[in-house]
């Protein structure tokens, strides 16, 4: 048998295998992500359009729409902000205590949301620790929007930040510095020099953090206390239509969540496409 028919031969197993794997993966994503997303649609529009569009044009759902948006139209700026910052402060400095900003970083990770709405509840609570304190200046936190507000900036905390170090690292500051030792200030370097440097990894970090920040459901649970149409974000009003046995309208809205999700990964999609050879060129290793 001659060289180039066994290496044929013995190159079937590997194709089988590839095949194999791709197939399983296929199979495992049409189950578990498609399937589930196809059946929110399905069950959303199963009695027509009137009834869907009814369902969302009540005065609760749109209450619960604009509501999602405000608190993450609230969340995410502030995440950019800390997550640039706590970026910057991990990788161009060293600092008594950076391992312990880390791992507060990744704290949200490892609590559950409930307990960290709990945590706020015992905090600005008519009972907790600055209850009274509130409730003298009739300050509402708890059970109202600046309550949604914390609960939300505490769970997709870590999301900016953790797309920006690794990237930060490994570039390093070879650029800043020669910035600075060319005259510019503080600033000019930030927005001339580091933010076109990170601002593929920042936006990444924006859409996740975004994302999680109108799908995120534990923690505002806990703070909102469910008052209808005043503190109930769109996973709230999900979760709430659909203890009402009023279905339709539980994925009408769940059907505007997916939607989002959808349009949050369109737009990755679309970015790394247009402009896939200047993200590579940006990440960490790339050149």
């Amino acid at each position: 048998m001659s060289r180039h028919v066994r290496s044929r031969t013995a190159s079937w197993p590997r194709r089988i295998g590839h095949v194999a794997l791709i197939l399983f993966a296929l199979a495992f994503l049409l189950a578990f992500l498609v399937a589930p997303l196809a059946t929110v649609f399905a069950e959303a529009f199963r009695e027509g359009l009137a009834p869907y569009l009814a369902a969302i044009r009540q005065p609760e759902a749109r209450s619960a729409i604009g509501l999602t948006l405000l608190v993450a139209a609230i969340a995410v700026p502030l995440n950019v902000v800390f997550g640039v910052a706590a970026a910057w402060a991990m990788t161009r400095f060293e600092f008594r205590g950076k391992t312990l900003l880390g791992a507060l970083i990744d704290l949200p990770f490892s609590v559950s949301p409930v307990i960290s709405g709990l945590v706020y509840v015992l905090l600005f609570g008519s009972h907790g620790w600055f209850g009274p304190w509130l409730d003298a200046y009739d300050v509402k936190v708890i059970y109202a929007v600046p309550g949604l507000v914390l609960a939300t900036i505490f769970i997709t905390l870590p999301f900016v930040a953790r797309e920006l170090i690794p990237l930060m690292e490994a570039q390093g500051s070879e650029e800043e510095e020669a910035a600075r030792v060319l005259g510019a200030s503080g600033w000019q370097m930030f927005f001339r020099v580091t933010l076109p440097n990170i601002r593929w990894a920042l936006l990444y970090g924006v859409l996740l953090c975004n994302a999680r920040a109108m799908g995120e459901f534990g923690a505002v649970s806990v703070v909102s206390g469910h008052i209808r149409g005043l503190t109930t974000t769109m996973p709230l009003e999900v979760e709430m239509r659909y203890n009402e046995y009023d279905y339709v309208g539980a994925f009408a809205v769940a059907s505007l969540l997916a939607l989002l999700a959808l349009l949050t990964l369109a737009v990755k999609t679309l970015l790394e496409w247009r402009y896939g050879d200047e993200i590579a060129a940006h990440a960490p290793g790339g050149h």
